[in-house]
């Protein structure tokens, strides 16, 4: 690549530092996203296994398509990459069904202070919520983003994400309603 004339030698330096920054700072967002967007890979698909497959999916498809990163919200974009590819491997494996050796896959499950029956009717009530719902759910319980933050990286109407939130409550109020576990909503 031959010199701009238009460009000093002092800006053509810059120009080659911001553009070695430009990766690091990039990669270094994804870095400080992989706690959120770990839980929401595993609220989303139930199994440790299949959430670090997601997990990792999701960093490479960033990493690789950095340049349709418009700057906007990188937090939205990063969720939006993720619940796009949950979906297509459940649209896949939908139309593609395949069957395990072992039968039922056994979940790993890491257990919090408290009652283990209580977390583990916690999770099963959770795991049977519709994959819509759980997504919302997590996404503002879990991770506290407000309700245009969700819509924003779900790609939904505001107005959807308050609705898919409430049936999540009052699915997860109905199933648990003798053991209250956990109060459904954040705290204020």
């Amino acid at each position: 690549m031959s010199p701009s004339p238009d460009l000093p030698n002092s800006d053509k330096a810059a120009g080659r530092e911001t553009e070695n920054l430009a990766p690091l700072a990039f990669e270094a967002r994804i870095l400080a996203l992989l706690p959120q967007l770990r839980r929401y890979s595993r609220s989303l698909t139930r199994s440790d296994t299949e959430s670090e497959d997601l997990l990792q999916d999701c960093v490479e498809k960033a990493l690789v398509s950095r340049g349709q990163w418009r700057g906007t919200n990188f937090k939205a974009w990063a969720y939006r990459i993720m619940t796009n590819l949950h979906l297509n491997t459940h649209r896949s494996r939908t139309r593609h069904p395949s069957v395990t050796l072992d039968g039922d896959e056994i979940e790993d499950v890491a257990m919090t202070a408290g009652d283990p029956l209580e977390n583990r009717k916690l999770m099963q009530s959770l795991a049977a919520l519709p994959a819509e719902f759980r997504a919302v759910l997590m996404l503002v319980v879990v991770e506290g983003y407000a309700y245009q933050e969700v819509a924003d990286m779900l790609d939904i109407p505001v107005g959807t994400v308050m609705s898919r939130l409430s049936r999540a409550r009052h699915a997860l109020r109905e199933k648990m309603r003798d053991e209250n576990v956990i109060p459904l909503r954040r705290p204020r």
